[in-house]
């Protein structure tokens, strides 16, 4: 027996003694889905420099056959986020049969509103009437482009704010930027989404018009059932309490979707679950105790990272096991204890069971959920290993 399998059986006799059956965990992670953006696997950088790498993927190709690596290599990452124009072509059904090929394919369309001297004073926000059409336009094409692809997720997020106390009517932006997304969600689909992402800062430095959760909602709402909210990680002042935000949202029915990264100081865009694991593995916590009391949740699991200074694939396999290692703590968390501490007021019990959770080595299961997967155990090693790297370094050249 493998060692991974002795400490599996192991584990089912801790779990199953709080009444947590192992293998239904082992399932939840086979059905886990992570979504990769494309723009990770190309050279991208700081606000100061691009670090090219050889072999890095310079069109939305080459892209896709790094995403199809990721997914070929861990089982759960079978869709790949979009950035128009950066990964434009003029062949949308080629596109979609060469992802099909590789097992994979596109999953939410990112609108650019941020890279355009147009947009010097907003897109959508803007005083200038044609600017804001301009705006709206782009997005109705990505909302076109998705159907084209099968997509359901727009995923907005916009660079609107002001640098300066004055610059701008805040109560005008707020009706200018209302008035262009109704126009923008009469255009969705049945089935489509509109995933609002919001930002306390940068690049504008005084306000921002989508500046945190609060205001992402009260869009969502006001436009309507197909408005969902986006919560980015590195999007927050430091000390926020995103699993409390998280909560709210869930409890709403206004969460959508997640940009997964990890930041130490501001939108530091570092890998999942490098800074800060017991933050990601809390906000899981929020996900799988809402799910396990029986609400139905729609979320789409996406990472959004700039791989400037790792190899692009290997920090992206690295990604996906930080999450799905925070996914599998959450799962095993003793829920019929918790709540009864909880109730009974009993804080330091109450804290325990998540503490617990969080220090358990949950690799075991991964394994074997991988090995049922017919995936490597170890993808990075696999990838190594595989002659991938060495190949593309010299396709790419």
């Amino acid at each position: 027996m493998k060692d991974y399998e002795k400490r599996y059986e192991i584990l089912r006799d801790i779990l199953g003694e709080k009444g947590i059956n192992i293998d239904e965990v082992k399932e939840k992670l086979k059905r886990q889905r992570i979504e990769t953006p494309s723009w990770a696997y190309g050279d991208s950088g700081t606000r100061f420099y691009v670090f090219k790498q050889k072999g890095a993927a310079r069109n939305v190709y080459e892209k896709l056959q790094d995403a199809g690596e990721v997914h070929k290599l861990t089982g759960v990452c079978p869709t790949v986020a979009l950035h128009i124009p950066w990964d434009y072509t003029e062949n949308w059904d080629q596109l979609l049969e060469y992802a099909k090929s590789l097992g994979i394919k596109p999953g939410a369309i990112n609108p650019n509103l941020f890279q355009d001297d147009d947009y010097k004073l907003g897109s959508l926000c803007n005083p200038d009437r044609r600017i804001r059409e301009k705006a709206i336009n782009h997005i109705l094409e990505c909302i076109e482009i998705a159907r084209k692809l099968g997509s359901r997720d727009i995923s907005l997020w916009l660079s609107d704010g002001t640098n300066h106390p004055g610059q701008d009517d805040i109560r005008d932006r707020k009706h200018r930027l209302e008035e262009s997304l109704k126009e923008v969600y009469k255009h969705l689909d049945d089935g489509m989404r509109l995933l609002l992402e919001y930002k306390f800062f940068e690049p504008a430095f005084y306000l921002t018009d989508i500046g945190d959760w609060g205001m992402a909602y009260l869009l969502s709402v006001k436009l309507g059932p197909k408005a969902m909210v986006l919560v980015d990680l590195g999007h927050h002042p430091l000390g926020t309490n995103i699993e409390q935000i998280v909560a709210y949202l869930i409890d709403e029915g206004k969460l959508g979707g997640f940009h997964f990264n990890a930041k130490k100081y501001a939108d530091d865009d570092l890998t999942v679950g490098s800074i800060n694991p017991y933050e990601l593995f809390l906000i899981y916590n929020e996900l799988v105790g809402a799910e396990e009391e029986g609400l139905k949740l729609d979320v789409a699991y996406m990472i959004d990272q700039s791989h400037n200074i790792k190899q692009k694939i290997e920090e992206m396999l690295q990604s996906v096991e930080n999450i799905q290692k925070a996914y599998a703590k959450a799962l095993i968390v003793d829920r019929k204890s918790l709540k009864r501490y909880q109730q009974e007021g009993d804080v330091v019990s109450a804290e325990k069971v998540l503490t617990d959770a969080f220090e358990t080595d949950v690799m075991p299961i991964i394994y074997k959920a991988r090995e049922e997967m017919g995936v490597p155990l170890d993808p990075i090693s696999a990838l190594r290993e595989s002659g991938y790297l060495e190949k593309i370094k010299k396709e790419r050249s």
